[in-house]
């Protein structure tokens, strides 16, 4: 990619963020975003159709970073503790960008979106289990369980301790027979 595009981008990124961070999504104008990222509409509108495609895309890039950190998906079956741990560390390491981007009306689409990546991740890496039923609801319920679970202890529990809890909750109810 042109070094330019590159540095316009970046540019545009930092000022949403700045923004964000100081008001919703609803609240702030592209004249505004251009006026901090120094560029003129035109080129913002270069790179995006409005400020929700741009938000979009700055939370598609976080969830994929995420994701990319995530060295053993395949863990969500064979070693649960494992896979909530190396995905709290994803969300950790992203956390201050997460609180920003995905505030307001935007809440919502972290954990969705999180969860379609990491879906996409097992079904690669597990092919035979896409249409198996219980798998989809074991994958669902560890993705949403772990998450949340973890957003409401976070704070009040030492964060090894919590992972071994969520990671003893997932090992179980993975040695459930739902047959």
């Amino acid at each position: 990619m042109d070094l330019r595009i590159e540095k316009t981008r970046r540019s545009i990124a930092q000022a949403f963020l700045a923004l964000r961070a100081q008001k919703p999504l609803e609240k702030i104008t592209v004249k505004e975003l251009c006026q901090r990222a120094m560029i003129n509409k035109s080129t913002f509108y270069d790179h995006y159709t409005d400020l929700y495609a741009l938000s979009d895309a700055l939370e598609e890039a976080a969830v994929a970073d995420i994701l990319a950190r995530l060295p053993h998906p395949e863990y969500v079956f064979q070693r649960p503790a494992a896979f909530i741990r190396d995905l709290t560390l994803g969300h950790l390491a992203h956390q201050e960008q997460i609180r920003v981007l995905f505030s307001g009306s935007r809440q919502g689409n972290f954990i969705s979106r999180l969860k379609a990546g990491l879906e996409e991740l097992v079904w690669r890496e597990h092919p035979e289990y896409r249409d198996d039923p219980v798998k989809r609801v074991l994958v669902s319920f560890q993705i949403y369980g772990g998450y949340y679970a973890y957003l409401d202890n976070k704070d009040a529990v030492d964060p090894a301790r919590l992972w071994d809890v969520l990671g003893a909750v997932s090992q179980e109810i993975q040695g459930l027979d739902v047959s």
